[in-house]
């Protein structure tokens, strides 16, 4: 058998391990799910040792499943959920690990509002400022838990412990510091001045050394091979931000080119020449050396989904998001349908916001309520989307990724709701197979990202299409769906200010 490429994708919920062929066929998947930690409302932690665990095991699972040599695997990539604050200790041990659904510092983001330093902010990072951005949580850890602040080491990604735990490198890589807001677009680099705008000047230090996604940051050491299965020695690359590794799964690596990324997170992004200072998009982020990604994103979307399931949907047999998506293609369209904001992990850009279904009446059915959240989750997109044309970057058609792509529902109510042709990847895993095409640049069987996206993505033969009679009824819900947004503010802002101050001996680290 010929070579093959192992891409990991790490998300707030799930890892998970792809063995791919050079052709980007997989050849065999493993996942092992991680419980979020939630000891205070508004937090979400997952231990470093969860995920070194969970990696370990995925990897282990996947490399038995494939029946294939494990020698033939050459080169290991990993993407990861950007932002979040995951740190080691100075003495390289796991420290704390926040993932990027985290709302305890949304108070620091209005001071920061307040004071006039968001849009410097921006101006250096090309990153507005919001509750779980990297710097964002760092500087509450300074304010709110000094002494645990003072025990950082290093500060790293969801990905880099992935490859910290494979190679034993500490690096840092310029896509995930890019959409953090670490990172100086003019430079490329950190910037001492933006981390004193966070009021981070003493935190220099503490961010790793910057590699290119494709870059090789070490090998697999002995240790690792021994818990793992891979060979000793091969190379581990820097890997990339989880969302552009999504996009180049997907296909989509040239300028002007729109990715859809449905899963924990909404994002919304197009391939861009280069960044733009008057832009005001939510983030940017880096793809190679020469294109740049435009970004729109909030944690709205089939993580919805998921809290649904994991509350209310009876069957234990792992089939839920399907049950729930033939129940809503079951619906038929109609104005009394109830509405629902996606909200569970805030998500609205100028505030807190809470989810919520809205009219509903004692003939509304359970499917009614997964038509609602279908449609809620696919409005939080289109709303990102709006701002990506009102910013002047327009498009027309997108590649949808993640698991409302695996739907037989979602993908038409896309189309339907945005009005643009929607085209979905033939490999479902996306995150993973952009890692790992990372990993084939690295060590030279790809040119580059675009030759390895010709050599290794294959899109289904049919898209589909956006119904003009559906695309006007989910409009004028729409319409309803934002006024009720705005009726609700006042409410969500007066809860966030009641709110009490969390203690600083709750964000104690893990044991």
């Amino acid at each position: 058998m010929d070579a093959c490429l192992l891409g990991i994708d790490a998300g707030n919920t799930m890892i998970k391990a792809v063995l791919f062929d050079l052709r980007g066929r997989v050849l065999a998947v493993a996942e092992r799910g991680g419980a979020t930690h939630q000891p205070r409302p508004g937090y979400a932690e997952r231990p470093l040792a969860d995920i070194y665990q969970g990696a370990t095991q995925a990897i282990r699972d996947c490399l038995a499943r494939a029946a294939v040599d494990p020698r033939k695997v050459i080169a290991v990539g990993a993407a990861g959920h950007g932002n979040g604050l995951y740190a080691l200790d100075q003495a390289g041990a796991p420290l704390i690990g926040i993932q990027s659904i985290d709302s305890r510092a949304a108070g620091l983001v209005r001071e920061l509002e307040q004071a006039g330093l968001a849009g410097a902010i921006y101006q250096c990072c090309l990153q507005k400022p919001w509750a779980a951005a990297t710097p964002v949580l760092l500087s509450w850890l300074k304010r709110h838990a000094p002494d645990l602040y003072r025990r950082i080491g290093t500060v790293l990604f969801a990905k880099d412990v992935i490859g910290h735990f494979l190679s034993g490198v500490a690096s840092g890589e310029v896509s995930d510091a890019a959409g953090s807001g670490l990172l100086n677009y003019r430079t490329r680099q950190y910037d001492a001045e933006l981390m004193a705008l966070y009021d981070l000047a003493d935190a220099l230090p503490l961010l790793p050394a910057l590699r290119e996604s494709c870059d090789i940051r070490g090998h697999v050491t002995a240790r690792a091979a021994r818990l793992t299965g891979l060979p000793r020695g091969i190379p581990v690359v820097a890997g990339i931000f989880d969302v552009v590794a999504s996009a180049i799964g997907s296909g989509v690596v040239h300028t002007g080119e729109a990715s859809i990324v449905a899963g924990t997170w909404s994002i919304n992004q197009v391939v861009v020449d280069a960044p733009n200072y008057r832009r005001p998009v939510f983030m940017n982020s880096i793809i190679e050396r020469d294109r740049y990604m435009a970004i729109e994103a909030s944690a709205t979307s089939a993580a919805n989904l998921d809290w649904f399931i994991r509350e209310f949907d009876d069957g234990r047999d792992g089939g839920g998001a399907a049950r729930c998506s033939a129940s809503v293609a079951a619906v038929k369209p109609s104005v009394q349908l109830p509405l629902y904001h996606p909200y569970l992990y805030s998500g609205r850009k100028d505030g807190p916001a809470k989810a919520g279904f809205y009219g509903l009446n004692g003939w509304h059915t359970r499917a009614d309520m997964l038509f609602a959240l279908f449609e809620g989750v696919t409005f939080a997109h289109r709303a990102h989307i709006d701002r990506l044309r009102a910013a002047g970057i327009p498009f027309t058609r997108a590649t949808l990724s993640g698991g409302a792509a695996r739907s037989c529902i979602w993908p038409q109510m896309f189309a339907n709701v945005l009005g643009i042709p929607i085209r979905v990847a033939d490999c479902s895993e996306t995150g993973a197979l952009g890692a790992a095409i990372c990993a084939g640049v690295g060590v030279g069987v790809y040119a580059d990202m675009s030759a390895g996206v010709a050599h290794a993505v294959t899109l289904t033969p049919t898209g589909y299409l956006p119904d003009e009679a559906l695309h006007a009824f989910h409009s004028t819900r729409y319409r309803l769906f934002k006024r009720l947004e705005l009726a609700m503010g006042d409410l969500w802002d007066e809860e966030a200010d009641g709110r009490e101050t969390p203690s600083a001996a709750a964000t104690a680290a893990p044991s």
